[in-house]
């Protein structure tokens, strides 16, 4: 595993110490390595939500939309 040498004001050092103490972590890399998986999860979210987006908005305007069948559908689930 690849080493990092990370720089933190003390308040945000002095939390993540606070998380390990409590038992949240076992380390100041377990801790990091959670916050980067995290993110990366909430970049790949918000990816697919995007992509989603576009597709949308590129098929064009319904021609053929009935909003009390869409209505209908979503009270059924």
């Amino acid at each position: 595993m690849a080493t990092m040498n990370i720089s933190l004001p003390e308040p945000m050092r002095n939390w993540v110490q606070e998380q390990i103490e409590v038992g949240k972590y076992a380390s100041s890399s377990d801790y990091v390595r959670d916050l980067i998986r995290k993110d990366q999860s909430r970049r790949e979210k918000i990816k697919a939500m995007q992509d989603a987006i576009t597709q949308g908005i590129n098929s064009g305007i319904a021609t053929d939309f009935n909003i009390d069948k869409l209505q209908e559908m979503l009270d059924n689930e």
